[in-house]
């Protein structure tokens, strides 16, 4: 059982950037995939970006050159840098963790983005 942990929403002006963080209580270097999604209001959750233990990303059209994702493996921490935020970014972003074929998800941590 793994238990991820966000951190670091919160409420920011457009063109703001806010940090979010997902600890881990094991290993992330035992996920195949670890990743960011994000759900707004009346729709469907999306991916955001992801990172394969090897190092390397994905990232939604949306937020490809705003926003980065990285992870420091001696702190089991996922992070993701977000800037140039926009109002359409708002939502609750969820930490994914895929450990083989069991999917762990977080809490999530709510991002609002006034305009």
């Amino acid at each position: 059982q793994v238990q991820l942990v966000e951190s670091g929403g919160g409420v920011v002006r457009a063109g703001g950037s806010l940090r979010l963080s997902c600890a881990a209580s094991g290993t992330i270097l035992s996920a195949n995939v670890m990743g960011w999604y994000r759900q707004a209001p009346g729709k469907q959750r999306e991916l955001v970006a992801t990172i394969i233990s090897g190092g390397m990303t994905n990232y939604a059209a949306s937020v490809k050159g705003r926003f980065t994702i990285s992870r420091d493996n001696t702190k089991n921490t996922v992070y993701l840098q977000m800037n140039s935020l926009k109002p359409e970014d708002t939502g609750v972003y969820y930490c994914l963790g895929a450990y083989g074929d069991k999917n762990y998800w977080g809490q999530g941590t709510q991002v609002t983005v006034s305009s």
